[in-house]
């Protein structure tokens, strides 16, 4: 690994540390240490996850070059990435995370990235060049130019399949999957680049101000997607939504959309924790086939 790291970076071998960090349910993490006091972000698995550290890197590259020019917005830019022995690496800068002054701002930066990706859409539709992942399932992907069947088809039909496979099946996932369309066919959404996996634990506010946003599954995709999920597990203030609305505010009906687009998120962690997020989702289900989010 030593030798890899510096053929990649250029610091010296010799003089290289690395710390084990807490947290990561699906990589290691690590903090590499340089001479001089240099620090840098480490991401390990087995060479069979290497796959999985591509996507993420190219979602990276991707929201990196779509926020340039956004103050106070980092978003680390892959510094080295491969396979090493039995191990897959990927290399990023360090953040210094821990600030509490900086939400309201990264609010507003993602708005502003939002607001221009949607501006540089080239025009393929809603989706990705590639499939790629939420968290360690497969997100399939391609290009669908209808948001209702792309949200249907390519996001909650999978995940219900994986759960049915598993044996557990959704009371009425089909007619859910049928009038998901005609749900949103009256909302109008237009593709953004979103982070697409957007909890707490993925972003953070800077020491030194500022703050990052990291670890994505990017797609183009209605850019509330980002603002529910923001919403699922808590740990983002209320000064992040206040700072998103005051820079782009959500169209009418955005709240009721909500519950939808987190059932993907719900599904996605009942196929890979079990638990009691399939209830949950189940739970979703029903009341969104008694109160559907009409437009």
């Amino acid at each position: 690994m030593a030798s890899w790291l510096q053929a990649q970076l250029g610091w010296d071998a010799a003089n290289l540390s690395m710390q084990p960090l807490a947290g990561g349910c699906i990589h290691k993490a690590w903090r590499l240490q340089g001479q001089g006091g240099q620090r840098l972000f480490i991401k390990t698995n087995q060479a069979s996850a290497l796959p999985l550290l591509q996507a993420e890197a190219e979602g990276l590259v991707a929201l990196a070059g779509m926020a340039a020019g956004i103050d106070q917005l980092t978003v680390p830019t892959p510094l080295a990435l491969g396979r090493v022995g039995d191990w897959s690496v990927l290399v990023l800068p360090w953040l210094a995370l821990g600030g509490d002054q900086g939400w309201r701002q990264l609010g507003s930066s993602l708005a502003r990235l939002h607001r221009q990706s949607q501006l540089a859409h080239g025009g393929q539709g809603f989706g990705w060049q590639a499939d790629n992942y939420i968290g360690s399932t497969i997100q399939l992907n391609g290009w669908l130019p209808d948001w209702g069947e792309f949200f249907a088809q390519r996001r909650l039909a999978p995940q219900l399949a994986l759960l049915e496979r598993s044996g557990r099946s959704m009371p009425g996932a089909e007619r859910l999957l049928a009038l998901v369309p005609q749900w949103l066919a009256g909302h109008g959404a237009l593709p953004s680049l979103v982070h697409g996996d957007l909890w707490s634990g993925n972003a953070g506010v800077l020491i030194g101000g500022g703050a990052s946003i990291f670890d994505p599954a990017c797609h183009w995709a209605d850019r509330e997607v980002d603002l529910a999920m923001a919403q699922l597990f808590g740990g983002f203030p209320q000064a992040f939504f206040s700072g998103y609305q005051q820079q782009w505010p959500l169209p009418p009906g955005a709240a009721a959309r909500v519950p939808l687009y987190n059932l993907y998120h719900l599904l996605n962690h009942a196929n890979l924790f079990g638990g009691g997020y399939a209830g949950q989702a189940e739970a979703v289900i029903r009341s969104l086939l008694a109160r559907p989010p009409l437009g």
